[in-house]
């Protein structure tokens, strides 16, 4: 009798610690819902739209949809048009790895280690520019530009030299637009690249002092190490970047110009959809841009699944 009614216990037990975890689980996906519902109407069924809009010819006004297949990634490789403007846009890409990868970890290790007084003052200085908007940055931009009341402008005439115009400059235009969202977004790169030296427990910098290292080794030797998931996830938000943050001082300064010398893939997507209202050639290109990024994606998880773990 006592083992009859033990084992009934524990069957008791069982079944009601059971339907605690399925009551658990039934309250996690009551609060995902909302979430869940969110990224399938705004973000995956657009992205499913856009992929069948990718094989079909329609002008975004007739009623009538024509299937034409893969005629529109045809036409979009046969386009200089569509490689100028992933030609840009590496460039884009390639300097804002500088300013806003490279750039934020000497300014992160220099206020971390270099200097004593007033940090927290350092630190709001340089996160302030990404508290403004980018349309904001690039009017403020287009008056430092701005060959004849510029500051810059009147710094060249003061020194004999005649003002540029750099956004109608083939040669300038993209860096110039390029810096206007890095100082945008220089303060949030910073910000994470900190934080990641920042978790670099203390203990191991001071055993390298103890060793003899410099503060050169202590970077390049320890921090940079173990700072290579903030750095990989950085070096993402700024391929992102070079496609994504720049489309806004170019549709406001230079609409793509000069000779679509400004032009990036993002930028060329929206001048082939509502300008020249080519909805299936746009979207064609849209799906190649979202392929890129999911094997970046897939790259940097395949990265982070290998890296080194440091414990104290």
């Amino acid at each position: 009798m006592e083992l009859t009614a033990k084992r009934n216990s524990d069957r008791l037990l069982e079944r009601l610690a059971r339907k605690k975890v399925w009551s658990t689980r039934l309250l996690a996906g009551l609060f995902l819902l909302p979430s869940l519902l969110f990224l399938i109407l705004f973000i995956y069924w657009p992205l499913v739209q856009t992929f069948f809009l990718s094989f079909l010819n329609w002008n975004m006004v007739s009623p009538n949809k024509e299937w034409v297949g893969l005629e529109n990634y045809q036409t979009l490789l046969n386009m200089p048009e569509f490689w100028q403007g992933l030609r840009n846009t590496m460039i884009y890409v390639g300097i804002l790895l500088v300013l806003n990868l490279v750039a934020p970890y000497f300014c992160a290790f220099a206020l971390l280690y270099g200097v004593n007084h007033f940090r927290e003052f350092y630190r709001s200085l340089l996160f302030l520019p990404s508290m403004l908007s980018m349309a904001v940055a690039s009017m403020g931009f287009l008056w430092i530009y701005n060959p004849f009341d510029g500051p810059i402008g009147e710094i060249m005439r003061r020194m004999g030299s005649l003002p540029i115009d750099f956004l109608r400059s083939a040669d300038w235009v993209i860096p110039v637009i390029t810096v206007i969202a890095a100082w945008r977004a220089f303060g949030q790169h910073f910000i994470l690249v900190l934080a990641g030296m920042i978790s670099i427990p203390k203990e191991l910098i001071e055993a390298a002092q103890l060793d003899g290292m410099g503060k050169g080794e202590i970077f390049f030797r320890i921090i940079f190490p173990l700072c290579s998931p903030t750095t990989l996830y950085v070096a993402m938000i700024t391929v992102v970047l070079g496609l994504q943050a720049v489309f806004v001082p170019i549709q406001m300064l230079t609409n793509g110009g000069p000779n679509q010398g400004s032009t990036n893939l993002i930028f060329f997507v929206y001048q082939t959809a509502f300008q020249f209202f080519h909805t299936g050639r746009a979207a064609a290109c849209a799906i190649m841009i979202t392929l890129v990024f999911g094997i970046l994606i897939a790259l940097q998880s395949i990265f982070l699944e290998k890296k080194v773990h440091y414990e104290n």
